[in-house]
């Protein structure tokens, strides 16, 4: 019997990961969510259900518990009697749980991404049965690296876009050393995370949904910069999910650095996945503005300029486009061969973003109709 516990089930990564593994009978999952009471605990996870699509007569829900508590705070923030039932049973440690605002201050970052990793491994610690950790950090930990981000634990001074990547990074270092103790875990850097390959869902709308917005032309008045020849790197879930959850149960993992993302042959150029966003919205009744193609110095100053006379929800939305301005700036890619060596013993292989995009798109076009 497996026992996994799981922080970030309500998350991209989580919430694609929980059914892979309900998947085997003899998996038990304890998911830790946040919550205000024991009835917001309950409800939580019923709505966790509906998206997983497990009825009330499915019996996957008798291998679920839900545990209230917070991964920022010292034992989880979970009942002394839980805790030590949870490190009694626990055989696998998934963390992928993190605040992914990119603006954060930096103390705020520190606080989701490193005090979060510190007291995982502290369970970790208090494991027995312990087999094996999982760890979801982000291929950012590369930060304005020019060229390839290597497979590889990184070290020494980097500049990084923004408190995410630089939190996220801080969190790897300490990870590191309890690897050096002889903790057996494995790191997994996702690029972008969208939604599943095959029909396009996914519990949050995030970064690349905010980012196909500002492509589409609608929130910055069909005013765009000129992209030249940068690329973005998308990743399904699904691809991620079935990554850590094959990760978890080998050895061949242990100490490696997992690069889940599509790689430099597969990321995106920026110019025609804009097209694509703008024909998407296009064919779902969606009205995009003519584009205007400008230098990046001009339309940042043009649309702060423009901004004034935005409505308050759209003026907010223009405020964070600076942060992906700096992010898509750099020409970056991230080496995936490793990984794609390792995980084609499995049968995982990462899939062409061109076969799933129109699916992705057509997920959040018709659920974002419906809100």
């Amino acid at each position: 019997m497996k026992n996994y516990f799981i922080s970030g089930a309500t998350g991209a990564i989580g919430s694609a990961l929980i059914p892979v593994l309900l998947r085997d009978p003899e998996t038990r999952l304890s998911l830790l969510l946040r919550a205000a009471s024991n009835d917001d605990l309950a409800a939580r996870l019923e709505s966790l259900y509906r998206f997983w699509q497990i009825g009330a007569a499915d019996t996957a829900r008798q291998r679920v518990r839900a545990l209230r508590g917070d991964v920022t705070r010292p034992r989880l923030g979970v009942d002394d009697a839980d805790y030590r039932q949870l490190a009694a049973e626990c055989t696998h440690i998934v963390h992928s749980a993190g605040n992914v605002r990119m603006n954060l201050p930096i103390e705020q970052a520190r606080h989701s991404s490193i005090d979060s990793a510190r007291y995982i491994i502290a369970l970790a610690h208090a494991c027995p049965l312990l087999a094996k950790v999982e760890f979801v950090s982000t291929v950012g930990v590369g930060g304005r690296t020019h060229g390839y981000v290597p497979e590889e634990w990184l070290s020494g001074a980097r500049d990084f876009h923004n408190t995410y990547e630089q939190a996220k990074a801080e969190a790897e270092d300490v990870v590191r050393l309890e690897l050096e103790r002889g903790l057996p875990l494995t790191v997994h850097r996702p690029s972008m995370v969208v939604g599943d390959s095959g029909n396009g869902r996914i519990i949050h709308f995030q970064v690349f949904y905010h980012l196909c917005e500002f492509l589409s032309g609608r929130r910055t008045l069909g005013l765009s910069p000129n992209f030249g020849g940068a690329r973005l790197d998308i990743v399904p879930a699904d691809y991620v999910a079935r990554a850590i959850a094959w990760s978890s149960t080998t050895t061949a993992s242990t100490g490696r650095i997992i690069h889940s993302c599509s790689g430099p042959t597969m990321a995106l150029a920026l110019e025609p996945l804009r097209e694509s966003v703008r024909r998407a919205f296009t064919l779902a009744g969606r009205r995009v503005p003519r584009l205007v193609n400008l230098p990046t110095g001009v339309f940042s100053k043009l649309l702060s300029a423009a901004s004034l006379l935005m409505p308050a929800d759209a003026r907010r939305a223009v405020k964070t486009l600076p942060v992906f301005l700096d992010y898509l700036a750099t020409e970056q890619t991230f080496a995936n061969h490793r990984t794609q060596e390792l995980l084609a013993a499995a049968g995982i292989a990462v899939p062409l973003p061109e076969q799933y995009l129109q699916q992705v798109l057509g997920y959040y076009l018709e659920s974002s109709a419906r809100s």
